[in-house]
């Protein structure tokens, strides 16, 4: 995806608050920038993963590939989230939540537009690239 730079820093524009600048799988955020979620897939044994990761844990290979997130994924479960940790406290309240999409799940927060008596386990989301008003990128999960 992205030119190679001696130092790889693309992953500070990920998220709220970056905790890490540096990583194996930076390409991650040319992807979110081209509005698309991805994760990555063992070229070896199959294995998908997301979060991506750069090495497969099942069969110890670094030939990964990635894929797009796309379409819907089922809500299995959610939480309002009162409290927040450092740096994510002006957020508060927000839901985060996990979406399975059969091979893979997906953790994140719901898109703040979603209210929370609206949320049903078992319903479908599907994930999308938000834009934050400082720059930075995440994805949400929004209704169908």
């Amino acid at each position: 995806m992205g030119s190679k730079r001696e130092v790889d820093d693309r992953f500070k524009k990920f998220g709220t608050v970056s905790f890490t600048a540096i990583s194996k799988i930076n390409d991650f955020i040319d992807y979110l920038e081209d509005g698309k979620v991805a994760g990555t897939k063992c070229k070896e044994c199959g294995l998908v993963f997301f979060p991506p990761r750069a090495d497969c844990y099942q069969c110890l290979g670094s030939d990964m590939e990635w894929f797009e997130v796309a379409g819907a994924g089922k809500l299995l479960t959610y939480s309002k989230l009162q409290f927040a940790p450092v740096g994510f406290d002006q957020d508060v309240p927000y839901c985060i939540a996990l979406l399975d999409y059969g091979h893979y799940k997906v953790f994140g927060r719901i898109a703040a537009e979603v209210p929370e008596e609206e949320l049903q386990v078992g319903m479908e989301m599907t994930v999308a690239v938000n834009r934050l008003p400082n720059g930075q990128l995440n994805y949400v999960f929004q209704k169908i």
